[in-house]
């Protein structure tokens, strides 16, 4: 009896572990993203985040099927860059301080601003 408690333990502790990791898709770098910007209803919402440099933003698409991608302004226009996406998550660490825009490319109204601070 005594053997069929320990093992039920030891299964109760070892399915706790894993429920509690995570696939490590979304958390890369070991931390939660600073700011995340829901890509729904033909918007980025919040259009604007401020974070620091060196920290992650994620884009969480989740539009009804309708494709946005993330496309970076300006100095980020060949670094910002995310594919089309109708459901899914895009990441992108800012190692530089300054204002950041960016925009949908098939739905060029769709436009967000990220504030970098040192």
């Amino acid at each position: 009896m005594k053997r069929i408690v320990t093992l039920a333990a030891g299964l109760i502790t070892t399915a706790a572990l894993v429920t509690g990791c995570s696939s490590g898709e979304a958390d890369a770098g070991g931390s939660a993203p600073a700011a995340v910007i829901e890509v729904k209803n033909m918007a980025y919402t919040p259009a604007q985040v401020t974070i620091e440099k060196g920290q992650t933003v994620q884009w969480k698409f989740d539009d009804a099927g309708l494709p946005h991608d993330v496309a970076g302004e300006g100095a980020l226009q060949d670094k910002l860059k995310s594919e089309l996406m109708t459901t899914g998550t895009y990441e992108y660490t800012f190692d530089d301080a300054g204002t950041f825009d960016y925009h949908c490319t098939p739905h060029p109204m769709m436009v967000g601003t990220v504030v970098v601070t040192e």
